[in-house]
Protein backbone atom coordinates (compact mmCIF):
# COMPACT_ATOMS: atom_id res chain seq x y z
CA UNK A 1 0.00 0.00 0.00
CA UNK A 2 1.45 3.21 -1.22
CA UNK A 3 2.00 6.09 1.94
CA UNK A 4 1.09 9.26 -0.99
CA UNK A 5 -1.67 11.00 0.39
CA UNK A 6 -4.69 10.98 -1.61
CA UNK A 7 -6.67 13.87 -3.14
CA UNK A 8 -10.24 15.35 -2.78
CA UNK A 9 -10.45 18.27 -5.33
CA UNK A 10 -12.82 21.02 -4.77
CA UNK A 11 -13.93 23.75 -6.82
CA UNK A 12 -13.02 26.87 -5.23
CA UNK A 13 -11.11 27.97 -1.96
CA UNK A 14 -14.73 28.21 -0.20
CA UNK A 15 -15.47 24.89 -0.93
CA UNK A 16 -12.27 23.13 0.07
CA UNK A 17 -12.31 24.88 3.46
CA UNK A 18 -16.23 24.37 4.21
CA UNK A 19 -14.84 19.93 3.14
CA UNK A 20 -11.74 20.60 5.48
CA UNK A 21 -13.89 21.55 8.34
CA UNK A 22 -16.05 18.52 7.81
CA UNK A 23 -13.23 15.59 7.69
CA UNK A 24 -12.01 17.87 11.23
CA UNK A 25 -15.35 17.08 13.16
CA UNK A 26 -15.06 13.73 11.89
CA UNK A 27 -11.60 13.33 13.15
CA UNK A 28 -9.78 12.95 9.83
CA UNK A 29 -7.03 15.17 9.36
CA UNK A 30 -6.19 17.00 5.91
CA UNK A 31 -4.35 19.29 4.30
CA UNK A 32 -5.38 22.26 1.94
CA UNK A 33 -3.42 22.49 -1.26
CA UNK A 34 -3.49 24.38 -4.12
CA UNK A 35 -1.95 23.44 -7.71
CA UNK A 36 -2.45 25.66 -10.79
CA UNK A 37 -5.92 27.00 -10.27
CA UNK A 38 -7.49 24.11 -8.19
CA UNK A 39 -7.92 23.16 -4.62
CA UNK A 40 -7.87 19.59 -3.17
CA UNK A 41 -7.90 17.91 0.56
CA UNK A 42 -5.31 15.70 0.37
CA UNK A 43 -5.84 13.22 3.47
CA UNK A 44 -3.44 10.04 4.31
CA UNK A 45 -4.70 6.80 2.01
CA UNK A 46 -5.93 4.70 4.87
CA UNK A 47 -8.33 7.68 5.59
CA UNK A 48 -9.60 8.50 1.74
CA UNK A 49 -12.66 5.98 2.31
CA UNK A 50 -13.89 7.56 4.89
CA UNK A 51 -13.16 11.22 4.22
CA UNK A 52 -14.65 10.93 0.95
CA UNK A 53 -18.06 9.46 2.51
CA UNK A 54 -18.17 12.22 4.99
CA UNK A 55 -17.46 15.08 2.15
CA UNK A 56 -20.25 12.97 0.10
CA UNK A 57 -22.63 13.13 2.92
CA UNK A 58 -22.23 17.01 3.70
CA UNK A 59 -22.64 17.60 -0.09
CA UNK A 60 -26.04 15.73 -0.27
CA UNK A 61 -27.40 17.19 3.14
CA UNK A 62 -26.41 20.65 1.88
CA UNK A 63 -27.75 20.54 -1.67
CA UNK A 64 -29.23 24.17 -2.62
CA UNK A 65 -28.38 25.18 0.35
CA UNK A 66 -25.59 27.94 0.78
CA UNK A 67 -24.13 29.64 3.56
CA UNK A 68 -22.58 32.66 1.75
CA UNK A 69 -23.66 34.03 -1.48
CA UNK A 70 -21.75 36.16 -3.67
CA UNK A 71 -23.14 39.51 -4.11
CA UNK A 72 -20.96 41.82 -7.00
CA UNK A 73 -20.40 45.26 -6.00
CA UNK A 74 -21.49 44.88 -2.24
CA UNK A 75 -18.06 44.12 -0.78
CA UNK A 76 -17.79 46.00 2.30
CA UNK A 77 -14.52 46.97 4.48
CA UNK A 78 -13.73 49.10 7.12
CA UNK A 79 -12.61 53.03 6.78
CA UNK A 80 -10.59 53.97 10.29
CA UNK A 81 -11.43 57.23 9.27
CA UNK A 82 -14.21 56.73 11.35
CA UNK A 83 -11.92 57.49 14.38
CA UNK A 84 -11.45 60.68 13.58
CA UNK A 85 -14.99 61.03 13.56
CA UNK A 86 -15.69 59.95 16.79
CA UNK A 87 -12.11 62.17 17.84
CA UNK A 88 -14.14 65.00 16.59
CA UNK A 89 -17.52 64.40 18.33
CA UNK A 90 -15.52 63.98 21.26
CA UNK A 91 -13.74 66.98 21.21
CA UNK A 92 -17.00 69.28 21.03
CA UNK A 93 -18.64 66.99 23.81
CA UNK A 94 -14.99 67.89 26.50
CA UNK A 95 -16.17 72.12 24.30
CA UNK A 96 -19.84 71.84 25.40
CA UNK A 97 -19.45 70.06 28.42
CA UNK A 98 -16.17 71.15 30.46
CA UNK A 99 -14.98 74.68 28.94
CA UNK A 100 -18.28 75.96 27.74
CA UNK A 101 -21.38 74.12 29.22
CA UNK A 102 -23.58 76.53 28.24
CA UNK A 103 -22.95 75.46 24.89
CA UNK A 104 -25.36 72.72 25.12
CA UNK A 105 -28.33 74.44 26.14
CA UNK A 106 -27.35 76.86 23.15
CA UNK A 107 -27.14 73.77 20.52
CA UNK A 108 -29.47 71.62 21.68
CA UNK A 109 -33.30 71.22 19.73
CA UNK A 110 -35.90 73.06 21.54
CA UNK A 111 -39.13 73.22 19.67
CA UNK A 112 -40.20 76.66 20.44
CA UNK A 113 -36.94 78.11 19.74
CA UNK A 114 -36.51 76.65 16.43
CA UNK A 115 -39.91 77.68 15.56
CA UNK A 116 -38.78 81.37 16.74
CA UNK A 117 -36.71 81.03 13.84
CA UNK A 118 -33.06 79.58 15.68
CA UNK A 119 -33.24 76.96 13.16
CA UNK A 120 -29.37 75.90 13.32
CA UNK A 121 -30.49 74.34 16.59
CA UNK A 122 -31.60 71.39 14.21
CA UNK A 123 -27.46 71.22 12.63
CA UNK A 124 -25.70 71.64 16.19
CA UNK A 125 -27.97 69.37 17.99
CA UNK A 126 -26.24 66.07 15.90
CA UNK A 127 -23.05 67.34 17.43
CA UNK A 128 -23.95 67.05 21.72
CA UNK A 129 -24.01 64.52 23.83
CA UNK A 130 -26.35 64.54 27.18
CA UNK A 131 -23.44 62.97 29.04
CA UNK A 132 -20.78 60.74 28.85
CA UNK A 133 -23.20 57.09 28.65
CA UNK A 134 -24.75 59.19 25.75
CA UNK A 135 -21.41 59.87 23.99
CA UNK A 136 -20.03 56.45 24.84
CA UNK A 137 -23.35 54.46 23.32
CA UNK A 138 -22.94 56.58 20.36
CA UNK A 139 -19.40 56.15 19.39
CA UNK A 140 -19.64 52.24 20.07
CA UNK A 141 -21.72 52.20 17.29
CA UNK A 142 -21.41 54.81 15.16
CA UNK A 143 -17.62 54.06 14.62
CA UNK A 144 -18.29 50.35 13.14
CA UNK A 145 -22.12 51.89 11.21
CA UNK A 146 -19.79 55.01 9.98
CA UNK A 147 -16.67 52.75 9.58
CA UNK A 148 -18.64 50.92 6.98
CA UNK A 149 -20.24 53.17 5.30
CA UNK A 150 -17.29 55.47 5.06
CA UNK A 151 -15.60 52.24 3.14
CA UNK A 152 -18.41 51.87 0.71
CA UNK A 153 -19.14 55.53 -0.28
CA UNK A 154 -16.04 57.20 0.45
CA UNK A 155 -15.55 59.43 3.77
CA UNK A 156 -16.45 62.21 2.77
CA UNK A 157 -19.83 61.47 1.17
CA UNK A 158 -20.40 59.11 3.99
CA UNK A 159 -20.37 61.58 6.55
CA UNK A 160 -21.96 64.59 5.00
CA UNK A 161 -24.79 62.46 4.06
CA UNK A 162 -25.27 60.98 7.36
CA UNK A 163 -24.64 64.37 9.22
CA UNK A 164 -27.72 65.84 6.96
CA UNK A 165 -29.52 62.60 7.45
CA UNK A 166 -29.49 63.07 11.22
CA UNK A 167 -30.39 66.73 10.54
CA UNK A 168 -33.26 65.37 8.59
CA UNK A 169 -34.43 63.09 12.07
CA UNK A 170 -34.27 66.12 13.91
CA UNK A 171 -36.61 68.36 11.33
CA UNK A 172 -38.87 64.94 11.44
CA UNK A 173 -38.96 65.67 15.52
CA UNK A 174 -39.63 69.02 15.13
CA UNK A 175 -42.79 67.62 12.77
CA UNK A 176 -43.92 64.78 14.98
CA UNK A 177 -43.92 66.19 18.61
CA UNK A 178 -46.82 69.03 18.30
CA UNK A 179 -45.98 69.96 22.16
CA UNK A 180 -42.57 71.27 23.62
CA UNK A 181 -40.19 68.99 22.53
CA UNK A 182 -35.75 68.70 23.36
CA UNK A 183 -33.56 66.29 22.21
CA UNK A 184 -30.04 66.22 20.95
CA UNK A 185 -27.25 63.67 20.12
CA UNK A 186 -25.49 62.29 17.08
CA UNK A 187 -27.89 59.22 17.44
CA UNK A 188 -29.98 59.90 14.18
CA UNK A 189 -26.51 60.00 12.38
CA UNK A 190 -25.49 57.17 13.57
CA UNK A 191 -29.00 55.74 12.28
CA UNK A 192 -28.33 57.29 9.01
CA UNK A 193 -25.11 55.36 8.97
CA UNK A 194 -27.16 52.44 9.06
CA UNK A 195 -29.82 53.21 6.63
CA UNK A 196 -27.11 53.97 4.20
CA UNK A 197 -26.05 50.73 4.20
CA UNK A 198 -29.05 48.75 4.48
CA UNK A 199 -29.54 50.34 0.72
CA UNK A 200 -26.20 50.15 -0.60
CA UNK A 201 -26.58 47.04 -2.81
CA UNK A 202 -30.26 47.80 -4.23
CA UNK A 203 -28.09 49.22 -7.22
CA UNK A 204 -28.49 45.61 -8.07
CA UNK A 205 -31.75 44.97 -7.85
CA UNK A 206 -32.53 45.29 -11.65
CA UNK A 207 -29.29 43.74 -13.04
CA UNK A 208 -29.53 40.38 -11.51
CA UNK A 209 -32.76 39.33 -10.08
CA UNK A 210 -31.07 36.14 -8.01
CA UNK A 211 -29.81 38.51 -5.70
CA UNK A 212 -33.50 40.73 -4.84
CA UNK A 213 -34.12 38.10 -1.73
CA UNK A 214 -30.95 38.86 -0.54
CA UNK A 215 -30.88 42.06 -0.78
CA UNK A 216 -34.15 42.49 1.07
CA UNK A 217 -33.39 40.08 3.72
CA UNK A 218 -30.33 42.88 4.46
CA UNK A 219 -32.76 45.50 4.22
CA UNK A 220 -35.19 43.87 6.91
CA UNK A 221 -31.79 42.84 8.94
CA UNK A 222 -31.04 46.63 9.15
CA UNK A 223 -34.75 47.54 10.27
CA UNK A 224 -34.28 44.90 12.95
CA UNK A 225 -31.41 46.16 14.03
CA UNK A 226 -32.70 50.33 14.42
CA UNK A 227 -35.73 48.83 16.29
CA UNK A 228 -33.06 46.83 19.21
CA UNK A 229 -31.09 50.32 18.88
CA UNK A 230 -33.37 52.89 18.55
CA UNK A 231 -36.65 52.52 20.64
CA UNK A 232 -35.32 52.88 23.88
CA UNK A 233 -37.67 54.72 26.06
CA UNK A 234 -34.92 57.48 26.51
CA UNK A 235 -34.02 58.33 23.05
CA UNK A 236 -35.20 60.14 20.54
CA UNK A 237 -37.43 57.17 18.41
CA UNK A 238 -38.75 59.87 16.01
CA UNK A 239 -35.30 61.16 15.29
CA UNK A 240 -33.77 57.79 14.45
CA UNK A 241 -36.44 56.97 12.44
CA UNK A 242 -35.92 59.86 10.13
CA UNK A 243 -32.35 60.03 10.35
CA UNK A 244 -32.80 55.90 9.09
CA UNK A 245 -34.79 56.58 6.65
CA UNK A 246 -33.20 60.07 5.22
CA UNK A 247 -30.00 57.83 5.41
CA UNK A 248 -31.79 55.17 3.37
CA UNK A 249 -32.70 57.60 0.43
CA UNK A 250 -29.47 59.19 0.24
CA UNK A 251 -27.38 55.39 0.43
CA UNK A 252 -30.02 54.33 -2.43
CA UNK A 253 -29.05 57.73 -4.33
CA UNK A 254 -25.21 57.14 -3.64
CA UNK A 255 -25.32 53.34 -4.91
CA UNK A 256 -26.06 54.10 -8.67
CA UNK A 257 -22.55 55.91 -8.93
CA UNK A 258 -19.42 54.46 -9.86
CA UNK A 259 -17.58 54.09 -5.98
CA UNK A 260 -14.31 54.75 -7.66
CA UNK A 261 -16.13 58.22 -8.06
CA UNK A 262 -16.58 58.72 -5.11
CA UNK A 263 -13.82 58.03 -3.06
CA UNK A 264 -12.16 60.67 -6.03
CA UNK A 265 -9.87 62.44 -3.03
CA UNK A 266 -11.23 65.76 -4.70
CA UNK A 267 -14.67 64.71 -4.21
CA UNK A 268 -14.04 63.72 -0.54
CA UNK A 269 -12.35 66.97 -0.17
CA UNK A 270 -15.32 69.16 -0.97
CA UNK A 271 -17.81 66.94 1.13
CA UNK A 272 -15.92 67.00 4.31
CA UNK A 273 -15.49 71.06 3.70
CA UNK A 274 -19.27 71.52 3.39
CA UNK A 275 -19.71 69.10 6.39
CA UNK A 276 -17.53 71.64 8.44
CA UNK A 277 -18.81 74.89 6.79
CA UNK A 278 -21.80 73.24 8.00
CA UNK A 279 -20.97 72.83 11.70
CA UNK A 280 -18.60 76.24 11.81
CA UNK A 281 -21.73 78.12 10.14
CA UNK A 282 -24.53 76.93 12.28
CA UNK A 283 -22.58 76.87 15.49
CA UNK A 284 -21.52 80.38 15.08
CA UNK A 285 -24.93 80.84 14.68
CA UNK A 286 -25.59 79.45 18.23
CA UNK A 287 -22.84 81.04 19.72
CA UNK A 288 -23.83 84.28 18.50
Amino acid sequence: MTNEPQFITARSRRQVMDWGLVLASQGIEAAIVRENDSWALAVAPQEYERALKAVNQYVVENRGWKWQHSLPGSGLFFHWGSLLWALAVGAIYYWSMVLFPQMKMAGAVDSQLIRAGQWWRLFTAVTLHADMSHLIANLTSGIILIGFAMARFGPGPAVLATYIAGVVGNVAGLYFYRDEHRSLGASGMVMAALGILAVQSFSLWHKDHSFRQLIARAFFAALLILILLGTSPQSDVVAHFGGFFAGAIFGYALSWIDPKRLKIIGINFICICITMLLIAVTWWKAKG
